[in-house]
C-alpha cells in the first residue's frame, strides 16, 4: 500500500494529512469539512492580496529586497516606502506606521528613507495611502499601482 496525502485550503482554514490508510485520511477530511461552517467563524479569513500558492500554504514568504525591486522601489524613496508597507501588509502586519516601515527596511538591510513621514504624506497625496489615527493603510488605488488586482 502506498502513501496517501491530502492538502485542503479554504480562506484561512487549511488541513493537511498523510499516511498509508486512505480511509482514515478521508474520515479526517470529512470531519474538517463537516465542521467548516463553525470553524469559518473562528478562523480568520486569508489577508487581502494573498493568493493560494497551490501547495496548501498561503503565507507570503518573499524577501523585502525582491519585493522592493518587483514594485519599482529601488530608485524612489516614496515608492520604496509604499512597497515596504505592502510587503509588511502581505506578511500580516495590520498596524502600519512610519516607524514599522523604517524598522523593516533597517532589519532587512535595505536603504533607509530620508524622511519616512514625508514619504507617507506623498503617498497620501497621490491617493495610495490613507491615514487612520497614528497608523495608515494602503488604499485600493495604492494596491492597484503596486500591481495587485
Amino acid at each position: 500500500m502506498g502513501q496517501s496525502s491530502v492538502n485542503f485550503t479554504c480562506g484561512g482554514l487549511s488541513f493537511s494529512a498523510a499516511g498509508e490508510d486512505e480511509t482514515w485520511i478521508a474520515t479526517q477530511l470529512d470531519k474538517i469539512l463537516g465542521a467548516a461552517d463553525s470553524l469559518s467563524r473562528v478562523v480568520p479569513k486569508a489577508p487581502a492580496g494573498q493568493k493560494d500558492t497551490g501547495n496548501g500554504s498561503e503565507a507570503f514568504t518573499g524577501t523585502l529586497a525582491s519585493h522592493i525591486k518587483a514594485k519599482n522601489g529601488e530608485t524612489s524613496q516614496v515608492q520604496r516606502f509604499l512597497a515596504t508597507a505592502d510587503w509588511l501588509r502581505l506578511r500580516g502586519v495590520d498596524k502600519l506606521n512610519t516607524a514599522v516601515v523604517s524598522k523593516a527596511l533597517s532589519d532587512n538591510q535595505q536603504k533607509r528613507l530620508g524622511n519616512p513621514a514625508d514619504c507617507l504624506n506623498q503617498n497620501v497625496g497621490k491617493g495610495y495611502c490613507e491615514k487612520s489615527g497614528s497608523d495608515f493603510y494602503i488604499t485600493p488605488e495604492g494596491l492597484k499601482t503596486l500591481g495587485h488586482e
